[in-house]
Parts: C-alpha cells; sequence; structure tokens
C-alpha cells in the first residue's frame, strides 16, 4: 500500500504536519513534513498482510497503522507523543474516533529516557559530522600494503619504502605465514618463481599467501596491521556513504557558520531536553517551543560547540532532577491504553 492509496480508500485517522512548522521553528527554507495514523482494510488486518507503517521515498511523510501508533505511545515516542499533541493549526484532519484521547493519560517516567535517549544521539549525530569534516577521507581507498611494515635495521619501515629502497616490486613478492605469530608473514622475492605478490587486488581484504620453494632465502619479516586496515575500511565506507547521502543544503550550513557541528542536530538536542523537561513539570507536551529564538541560534550556529555541550549536560542534570520528584507514574497503564485500543478498532471493523 502507497499513501494515495490510504487517502483514496479514506483510511487516514489523524494527518498533521509535524517537524519544524509544529515546533514553530521553521525558516523559509523549511520543507513540510507530514506524520499520520491510518487503519488497515479489515482483511489486511485480519489476514497476512499486516502493514505497520508507510512513508514516501524521502520519509518526510510517515504513517503509522493505528496499532503500531499505540504501541508507540505506550512505551512514550517522542516522534508519537508529538504527533498526539501536534497544535490544532497544524492538524489537516482527525478522524472523531480520536476526539476521546487524553494526550496526558500515556505521559509517564519513561520520558526521561525516551526524550533524554534522543537528545543525546542527536548529539553523536553531531559529533560524527565534526569528525567528518575535520577528518575528510581521500576517495582513493588505500590497500592492504599501505598497512605492512617491514623489520628493518633497528626499527621498522613501510612495505612500500623498503620496496622502494631495495628496487622491487610487489608482484614479485612471496608472503608465506609465520607459525605463532599473528599477522606476521615472511617476506620472499623472486621474479622467476610466480609468487603472487602482496596483493593481487586493490579492494583485498587480505594480503595475498604464496607457496614458496625450499631452500629459497627469507628476505625479511612483514606485519600487517588487519585491525588498523579493518578500521579504516569502516571509516572509508561510511564517510563517503555520508558524501553520497548527505543533505547538501545542512552540509552547505555547517560549513558556512565554520562550527564543523551539525548545528540542527543540536537545536534538536536542546528542543528535546527542555520538552522532557516541561513532561516532568508539567505533565504535558508542549510541541510549539517558545523559545524558538535561541533554538535558531543554535541551528545558525551562534555557539561553539564545546559551550553546547556543557549547556546540554546542565540541562540534562536538570532533566534527572525534575524526574526524581515528578508525580508522573512510572509506566503508563497498559491496560487503559489496551482497552482504547480495541474499542477504536471494533467500530472500525463493526
Amino acid at each position: 500500500m502507497t499513501i494515495n492509496d490510504l487517502k483514496e480508500q479514506n483510511l487516514i485517522l489523524l494527518e498533521c504536519i509535524s517537524g519544524s512548522k509544529a515546533y514553530g521553528l521553521d525558516t523559509p527554507q523549511s520543507d513540510t513534513d507530514i506524520k499520520g495514523v491510518f487503519y488497515l482494510p479489515k482483511d489486511k488486518f485480519f489476514g497476512f498482510d499486516y502493514i505497520p507503517q508507510i512513508s514516501n521515498e524521502t520519509n518526510d511523510e510517515v504513517y503509522y497503522e493505528v496499532g503500531r501508533f499505540f504501541e508507540l505511545l505506550s512505551v512514550n515516542n517522542p516522534n508519537i507523543l508529538e504527533l498526539l499533541n501536534t497544535p490544532e493549526k497544524c492538524i489537516l484532519h482527525k478522524d472523531p474516533l480520536l476526539d476521546n484521547l487524553d494526550p496526558n493519560m500515556f505521559l509517564s517516567k519513561l520520558c526521561k529516557n525516551t526524550f533524554g535517549r534522543f537528545a543525546m544521539s542527536q548529539i553523536k549525530k553531531a559529533k560524527g559530522l565534526k569528525k567528518k569534516i575535520v577528518n575528510p577521507v581521500d576517495k582513493e581507498r588505500k590497500g592492504v600494503i599501505k598497512f605492512c611494515q617491514v623489520n628493518y635495521e633497528n626499527g621498522s619501515i613501510p612495505l612500500e619504502k623498503y620496496l622502494e629502497l631495495k628496487g622491487w616490486n610487489q608482484e614479485y613478492c612471496g608472503l608465506t605465514n609465520i607459525p605463532s605469530m599473528k599477522n606476521m608473514y615472511g617476506l620472499y622475492y623472486n621474479e622467476n618463481l610466480n609468487y603472487k605478490g602482496v596483493f593481487q587486488k586493490t579492494e583485498a581484504n587480505e594480503v595475498s599467501l604464496s607457496s614458496i620453494p625450499k631452500g629459497e632465502k627469507q628476505e625479511a619479516l612483514v606485519y600487517f596491521n588487519k585491525d588498523g586496515y579493518s578500521t579504516y575500511c569502516k571509516e572509508y565506507r561510511e564517510y563517503w556513504d555520508w558524501v553520497e547521502k548527505r543533505n547538501n543544503d545542512r552540509y552547505e550550513n555547517t560549513k558556512s557558520h565554520g562550527k564543523n557541528y551539525d548545528a540542527k542536530n543540536m537545536m534538536h538536542t536542546f528542543r528535546l531536553l527542555d520538552m522532557a523537561i516541561e513532561i516532568g513539570k508539567e505533565g504535558r507536551v508542549n510541541v510549539n517551543r517558545p523559545n524558538r529564538e535561541f533554538l535558531l541560534e543554535i541551528k545558525s550556529g551562534n555557539f561553539e560547540y564545546d559551550e553546547l555541550l556543557q549547556l546540554a549536560n546542565d540541562k540534562q542534570n536538570e532533566m534527572e532532577i525534575v524526574f526524581e520528584s515528578s508525580l508522573l507514574p512510572e509506566t503508563p497503564n497498559l491496560n487503559v491504553i489496551e482497552g482504547l485500543l480495541i474499542e477504536i478498532r471494533e467500530r472500525l471493523y463493526a
């Protein structure tokens, strides 16, 4: 099923503008995000074709099946609590079946962890981007030979340097395992014995091993830093996947403010921490943010990264204190929530 199917078959129970426009943090460049709730036709719900979630290709339109919606509410998922508490001006459609849902009945002290963990994940994303910007990875991928060292005189030198000093080509090298010495290899050289070289393909994950005839002279010991190479391959793949998929507008904004962190992620960190503190104190979710100017200053990169980390740490400590004395229950009442879901389903499929 697609979003168009939901609309054509009148299966949508709730449809709201979400994201920056619901938070009151939108700017002229902001996209319009949509979230909603739907129910399945009876045959799909009772059959094998249960679908918990439907979204478009860019994930800026996401709809949750009503059972999945209630399930996520029961664990105090921040996105779903925000959806249920969408400001009136951002609600595009709401079925009367949902009119009796009291948003506050779903709130509990679980919000300290769900909102807090989500906030910290935004800091992690901001840190990850900072690392990628400050430490770019060359497009040309390094091969295993770059991670090989050879014993030389009283120390070691890179294998490539050793081969250069000898005037040797890597394809005429032969490597063989050294028993009981992990990642250590004996190095042999002969242009007439069909050795396999240090590597056969530039994208190889291991050095090549050769069959060494008896009596051949071992020229040196080679150490292959396999763990270092594996780490490099992982970072290379992550970096260039990020380059391919990154939001170029956000990336250019990050470069323009010169602070080398994703300011939008940091803005959401403070939005989430503030919302958690309000939930603990007031027992309600305030989607539209009262401190728009401060949050947009963060988004514009007007703060130093370390300064924001300290502020976020202070907010997290405040959140911990607030929830210690909060009157919210430890967890939502699952029996009541399940009863509401059953009642809605019975009316939908009556």
